[in-house]
């Protein structure tokens, strides 16, 4: 049996957060270097020392010279911060395509039951009203997992000849529909055969954040 890590000392509570955030964000796991800064240490070796009795109690594993994981078993326990920091990359239509933004606007804390680590997310927010009937309004947060594919039904972040979109996916012999749900008429599905990929798939519409 683990235990959880309210039994932890603040300092590696901080570094299982780091472990699971960067997990989050890139799908790789940080480096001693990595997690130095992240923490603000000066060397290496506090962080060293940090992970040694981490790996001692079970919390995380070594699975290289440089870089941890955090074991599967921790992974599931129930523990007081079940959040990850997922980060705002700014806009993206709900109407007609825009240019795709990457710049980190914000960092938000989502449930990891709805954030679910290994994968990697991201937060977008919706321009337009092609969408509406989904709930997703102009300025709504969409929580996003990163992703290639996707299948009928999914709402799915559309890059289309570099710029991005919200729509319903839907697959067909030989094309693909992106559907909009909306009470204004004007949007129209859109029609693609090539110059087309998935970015990610919608898991979730987020709170307001006042």
């Amino acid at each position: 049996m683990y235990k959880t890590t309210m039994k932890l000392k603040k300092k590696k509570k901080q570094v299982l957060k780091h472990l699971r955030n960067w997990k989050v964000h890139t799908g790789e796991n940080p480096s001693y270097r990595k997690l130095m800064n992240l923490l603000g240490y000066k060397s290496t070796r506090s962080i060293s020392l940090i992970l040694k009795s981490l790996i001692e109690k079970g919390y995380i594993k070594k699975f290289d010279g440089k870089n941890f994981e955090i074991s599967e078993e921790f992974s599931e326990l129930e523990i007081n911060t079940q959040t990850v920091a997922v980060p705002l990359v700014g806009n993206i239509a709900c109407g007609e395509p825009i240019l795709a933004q990457q710049h980190i606007e914000d960092m938000i804390s989502v449930t990891t039951t709805l954030a679910r680590p290994p994968y990697q997310y991201f937060i977008l927010r919706a321009n337009g009203d092609s969408m509406n009937k989904k709930n997703i309004y102009n300025g709504t947060l969409v929580l996003v997992r990163k992703q290639e594919t996707a299948i009928d039904g999914d709402i799915v972040v559309a890059i289309i000849n570099d710029e991005c979109t919200l729509k319903e996916f839907k697959r067909k012999d030989n094309y693909i529909l992106l559907l909009p749900h909306s009470d204004n008429h004007t949007h129209k599905p859109i029609i693609l055969t090539q110059d087309f990929r998935v970015q990610g798939v919608v898991v979730s519409v987020l709170p307001e954040i006042n």
